[in-house]
């Protein structure tokens, strides 16, 4: 990685691997998408996701919400 793509890492969009208590990034980056509302989480800020979906939530309320919606489909065990 050369000086200018660290410098403008945090401009793109993370891909991350959601495990239980704790993610891993496979891309680095800055941010991810809510997988409901589109809005971008910061790294620091993430805190709910689902693991089976592998998808990030921007707050408590939306990963309840779609939890939710899901019903069984959600996955879990």
């Amino acid at each position: 990685m050369n000086h200018h793509e660290h410098d403008f890492q945090h401009l793109r969009e993370a891909k991350l691997k959601f495990m239980p208590g704790d993610f891993r990034v496979l891309l680095p980056g800055g941010f991810v998408k809510c997988a409901v509302s589109g809005e971008s989480i910061g790294l620091d800020d993430l805190k709910y996701w689902n693991v089976d979906l592998q998808e990030a939530y921007a707050s408590a309320e939306i990963a309840f919400k779609r939890y939710i919606t899901l019903g069984d489909e959600g996955g879990g065990e």
